[in-house]
């Protein structure tokens, strides 16, 4: 990374120009106005059988402003940040909203709501890594995969790193600004047999780059998940059990999550419009978020609408809890906001964990999914339709690997049938869970 970025200069430069487009669209009449910008600056090295492909330095960099005039809104955005940039930006911010409807549920979040607690969380570790240093890395990464027997070549091999500066300010006075970092390293490669190709990767990713798995390690990890894909089969046709390795169960979550998003629901355009403090899961399942966690994926004290981020649990003790809203769909819904505009943060599971051992031999004869493919889920209905790649389990023991097949249901369904979770918890992401044994979903093989 490179050392000319300054985190704290840009944070004060975006401050000052945040301040500076509010001032100006008050002067043109704006009832209300609301400014998002922000600055990113990072390094992106690729390799490919031991030669650099791209090298890539990036500095990106916009701000966005949304004004208020008697109901209308209007917004505009621009990725300079120049004083005489920042003034056209409000200037055309104003013009659109002279010609928009009017919308009752537009506007600030209640000025009491926002955040007043603004902690360092932890989340901005730069790497002082050269471009030498990165490519290294990237090719030590993938020369460890290379090595392994059976490796025959590789799809490469990436480092990415990069950190930035945030800052949303609004007319009510409020201000807030966060540095963050992030960093990470994968690797792909391709194993052949007597009866095909496979290919598989592996991933590290942090905010500190001291939580990183080290290049050897992911690159070893890589080919070991390729070379256990060799001599896949189609799997028998059938309504079985599946268990969703955890690198794939946080889609579940995912799914979960834009069903009970606001803008899906004022919609109506989810399968659980209406289903507050309906049974969804087990008992023993408990969903929530932890935005002020520290150092980790997704915290921040404030959301996209300046309010105070605070812990939410969407579903407790298997009934859904709440929803996720943000100001606007929030009074869409004639409801009040959960704090979550701009999404979920650090979503964690409260549950009751089983070893990947124990799930498999509950699960007894089934299928283990690795690796899903297709867009095949259905919000309104919650039918879910995807391609999958994984592995056959017969008497709670993985026998070969499988491939080119169908998992299907319905997302409530699903949840209900929810069996387990592993302790087996992927925490690269936002989303922290293990694997998800459900009970039954027809496979559609061979």
């Amino acid at each position: 990374m490179s050392k000319a970025f300054d985190a704290t200069v840009q944070q004060t430069l975006l401050e000052t120009r945040a301040e500076q487009a509010l001032a100006l669209a008050r002067r043109l009449g704006a009832d209300a106005c609301e400014v998002g910008a922000s600055v990113d600056q990072g390094i992106g090295i690729s390799v490919r059988e031991g030669e650099v492909e791209t090298v890539e330095l990036s500095r990106d960099q916009g701000i966005a402003v949304t004004v208020y005039l008697d109901g209308h809104k209007g917004s505009a955005s621009s990725t300079d940040a120049s004083e005489a940039s920042i003034r056209e930006v409000v200037e055309k911010a104003t013009a659109i909203a002279l010609y928009t409807g009017k919308d009752p549920a537009a506007g600030l979040a209640d000025a009491e709501l926002m955040a007043s607690e603004l902690p360092d969380l932890e989340v901005h570790h730069p790497w002082e890594l050269s471009t030498e240093e990165a490519i290294e890395l990237a090719l030590a990464c993938e020369a460890a995969g290379r090595g392994e027997a059976g490796i025959r070549q590789s799809e490469g091999a990436s480092l990415s790193s990069g950190e930035g500066v945030r800052v949303y300010a609004n007319s009510h006075g409020f201000l807030g600004s966060q540095r963050g970092s992030r960093h990470s390293l994968s690797c792909m490669l391709i194993a052949g047999d007597d009866k095909g190709m496979q290919r598989d990767y592996d991933y590290t990713s942090a905010r500190n780059p001291r939580d990183l798995l080290s290049a050897e390690e992911v690159g070893r990890r890589a080919a070991r998940r390729t070379l256990q894909r060799l001599g896949a089969q189609r799997p028998a046709t059938g309504r079985l059990p599946v268990m969703f390795d955890a690198t794939v169960a946080s889609g579940l979550i995912g799914h979960l999550m834009s069903a009970i998003a606001g803008g899906s629901l004022y919609r109506q355009a989810s399968f659980l419009c209406d289903r507050l403090g309906d049974t969804l899961f087990p008992e023993w399942f408990t969903l929530g978020e932890r935005p002020m966690e520290q150092g980790a994926m997704a915290s921040s004290p404030f959301d996209n609408d300046g309010v105070q981020t605070r812990d939410n649990v969407f579903v407790e003790r298997g009934r859904l809890a709440s929803y996720m809203l943000s100001a606007y769909s929030a009074r869409r819904l004639g409801m009040q906001t959960t704090a979550n505009a701009g999404g979920a943060r650090n979503l964690r599971i409260t549950a009751p964990l089983a070893s990947h051992k124990e799930l498999l031999s509950r699960m007894g004869r089934g299928v283990l999914v690795t690796e899903l493919m297709g867009q095949g889920v259905n919000g309104v209905t919650g039918d879910y339709s995807r391609g999958a790649a994984g592995f056959w389990v017969e008497n709670g023991e993985i026998q070969h690997p499988v491939e080119e097949f169908t998992v299907a249901s319905n997302l409530e369904a699903m949840f209900r049938g929810l069996i387990g979770v592993g302790s087996d918890v992927d925490t690269r992401g936002s989303i922290h869970t293990g694997s998800w044994l459900i009970d039954d979903m027809t496979v559609a093989g061979s």
